[in-house]
């Protein structure tokens, strides 16, 4: 496809004829499996803890922190990893949250959300709320954390989480959020944007794909509104945000159309377009250059906003 990373194109070619897995299982594994050959080498951090955060109905959500080799502070970014909202865990983004935690030089919190199809909408987001709460209250203080230097971050389902958990986290008695960093974020549930149409086919997700995403997360229940980042009646308040796109990607817009939104709602926001990148690349360190660019660009946002 003209204008792809030679870096993506040999990836692609690399991949071609393995097929669809043939079941959840599979999926979930070999999204696993992609995290390890693409991924590169497993950065070294200070430390890594396992740690769960309390639901509100009275189960637990798992959490693994982990932090930086030089710290420049003590703050934490919450990350919620991608995956569909139905692939995807703590393992499959170790690498991506170590090198994040390295980049910011604060703590990175990455968690285990449940997925779907088990637990659909809007477990995801209840969970997300709830651990978002946690590290700037108790969780701050288990972790030895400042609980009023908090972002919040994650890539393609997990930035809809993060986008979602920071909306639903304003005016709730705790410290505010200090920033968003999101990554090519899916922000509406309609996919109707020009991206969607251009790239439908991908490179790597398609606009079925995403279909399949939605669906599969949100049910026949109507869900759309409240799970759409885009379509909250009212962005203001929302703490500076960082937004990441790939531009070879049907979420492309989705990110952009966001950041449009929240500056009308006087929130600020800084945008970086990889033109020659698609869907998922911030795991693919170990084979792509530009991951390693972004995550870099991530933790001098979060320096930034986090001190």
């Amino acid at each position: 496809m003209d204008g792809l990373h030679p870096q993506v194109q040999a990836l692609l070619q690399s991949a071609a004829g393995e097929g669809d897995p043939p079941d959840l299982a599979a999926d979930r594994a070999g999204y696993l499996q992609t995290a390890v050959e693409l991924g590169g080498a497993i950065e070294p951090v200070a430390a890594v803890d396992d740690v769960v955060i309390p639901r509100a109905d009275g189960g637990r959500v798992p959490a693994r922190v982990y932090r930086p080799q030089v710290a420049t502070g003590d703050g934490a970014i919450l990350y919620f990893h991608g995956g569909g909202w139905y692939v995807g865990d703590i393992e499959t983004h170790d690498r991506v949250t170590r090198a994040l935690a390295n980049a910011a030089g604060h703590a990175v919190v990455s968690v285990d959300y449940r997925l779907a199809p088990e637990c659909p909408y809007p477990a995801a987001v209840q969970d997300a709320d709830g651990a978002a709460a946690w590290i700037r209250d108790a969780g701050a203080r288990q972790l030895d954390v400042d609980p009023a230097r908090v972002a919040l971050g994650g890539d393609s389902a997990g930035g809809t989480l993060a986008a979602l958990a920071a909306q639903h986290a304003r005016g709730d008695g705790l410290p505010p959020v200090r920033a968003q960093l999101l990554v090519y974020p899916a922000t509406d549930a309609a996919m109707d944007t020009p991206s969607y149409r251009e790239f439908a086919d991908g490179p790597m997700v398609t606009a079925a794909d995403m279909e399949r995403c939605w669906s599969g997360w949100l049910g026949e229940d109507g869900h759309a509104d409240a799970a759409s980042p885009l379509r909250a009646t009212d962005l203001a308040g929302l703490p500076p945000t960082a937004i990441a796109v790939a531009g070879m990607d049907p979420l492309r817009d989705d990110g952009l159309r966001y950041a449009e939104a929240l500056r009308a709602a006087g929130v600020p926001v800084e945008v970086a377009v990889y033109d020659d990148m698609a869907h998922g690349f911030i795991r693919w360190g170990g084979v792509v250059d530009r991951a390693g660019e972004l995550l870099g660009w991530l933790g001098e946002r979060a320096r930034a906003a986090l001190g």
